[in-house]
């Protein structure tokens, strides 16, 4: 653009022109030569104005990086948890499963698993680890772990089954309701709910230990607690649920009338 007036370069000035005004480009036209820089922002979070395309290289490093995200600290210790189920199935069976040695080596891998399970959530929410993964696989973890704890002290006659059913019934059950209700909203995890938790693990350990005399009396009684927390808990999951879905619905037949209105 030069500053001159369309009519004294030689040129018609277009319809409801006035002489001396500046004819601007048409930027309809792809033949234009004229173009404005388009905005590029990096990956690095800088901008670039030339209309230049990023270079294939940081697109590439991009995009491992998005990839990596997942390969976190808090989510190897929900694979490691994932990996020790079928190794601590194994041990807890070997050698027709009483052999005090392979139990106690049971016992290891299982008190790993509890351990893992306490900071891989801690880890992924101070850090700001979360990922779709570590959301599905974590929970998944926890009960794999639990539940081969408990059908294979059953299978071996150590523990009733009555009591395998009550828990993993629970479990399966709060995790169905969780998600009948995620529409209206999340149920928060209670400090029952942790304190059952807890007393599964102390209680289904010292079951994979082979234990005698009062230590084996002091674990029923341990046992008997984890049930009574279990049943609870699970109740109390059921009153929120009910509460919540109640609240949800009527915020919405609320918010539905105030449409109409």
């Amino acid at each position: 653009m030069t500053g001159v007036p369309a009519s004294a370069a030689g040129g018609s000035s277009p319809a409801g022109q006035a002489p001396g005004d500046e004819v601007a480009p048409d930027m309809s036209d792809a033949g234009s030569a004229v173009t404005a820089p388009a905005e590029t922002v990096e990956a690095d979070g800088t901008v670039e104005t030339d209309g230049t395309k990023a270079p294939r290289g940081k697109k590439i490093a991009a995009a491992a990086v998005n990839q990596a995200s997942v390969w976190n600290i808090a989510n190897l210790l929900t694979m490691l948890r994932l990996i020790l189920v079928p190794g601590f199935v194994a041990l807890m069976l070997a050698d027709g499963g009483y052999d005090p040695a392979w139990r106690a080596l049971a016992w290891a891998a299982f008190a790993i698993a509890m351990i893992t399970d306490l900071f891989d959530g801690h880890l992924a929410r101070t850090y700001n680890l979360v990922t779709d993964f570590g959301k599905i696989a974590d929970p998944i973890a926890d009960k794999a772990i639990m539940g081969a704890a408990l059908i294979c002290l059953s299978a071996l006659d150590d523990l009733p089954w009555w009591v395998t059913i009550v828990i993993l019934g629970r479990e399966l059950g709060v995790t169905l309701l969780r998600f009948l209700v995620i529409r209206y909203g999340v149920i928060p995890a209670s400090r029952g709910g942790k304190l059952k938790t807890l007393t599964q693990g102390v209680a289904v350990g010292m079951y994979v230990l082979p234990l005698t005399g009062w230590l084996a009396t002091l674990r029923f009684w341990v046992m008997g607690v984890a049930v009574v927390l279990t049943v609870v808990t699970g109740l109390d999951y059921v009153r929120q649920a009910i509460v919540l879905r109640r609240k949800g619905i009527a915020e919405r037949k609320a918010a539905l009338e105030e449409s109409e209105a």
